[in-house]
């Protein structure tokens, strides 16, 4: 799959979504509305290494990272307990190659927030991964609820 797919598919799916560009990635974010500045994170591609970010060794061609923020209880339930916060420049400490492709991965800086990842999905990953995306979303207008309070 293509990273515009997937962004696509976000957008068309999950009402009352936008995309943002940012930090050299560009996220699907909840903002129904337009209530809050940018909104609250739902998804997002990364295209390229960053300069605290190069484990998932995004500079090979065709490789970018699909990266979504997960309720805790389920990180727990897919990866075991939660990483400690990475320090500065650094990966979380988990047993993972963060370069691994196609496949379901803690995200290697923000684990510790219950985000995971998948580095270039194929289309039947991306199918698995799509209950997830619900997930992620619900959990946006979650948040989002609460910070329009």
């Amino acid at each position: 799959m293509k990273p515009d797919e997937i962004l696509q598919y976000c957008l068309e799916t999950l009402e009352g979504t936008i995309l943002v560009s940012s930090w050299g990635e560009r996220g699907v974010f909840y903002n129904p509305g337009g209530k809050l500045k940018r909104g609250v994170y739902v998804l997002t591609v990364k295209e390229r290494d960053g300069e605290n970010d190069r484990s998932s060794r995004l500079d090979r061609e065709g490789v970018y990272r699909v990266n979504l923020g997960l309720r805790r209880e389920t990180f727990r339930r897919l990866f075991g307990p939660l990483p400690q916060r990475p320090p500065k420049g650094g990966i979380v400490d988990m047993p993972c190659d963060f370069s691994h492709t196609d496949c379901l991965l803690p995200h290697p800086v923000y684990a510790w927030m219950g985000w995971a990842c998948v580095l270039t999905p194929s289309r039947q990953t991306f199918e698995a991964l799509k209950p997830l995306i619900v997930e992620s979303y619900e959990y946006a207008g979650e948040k989002y609820a609460k910070r329009t309070k």
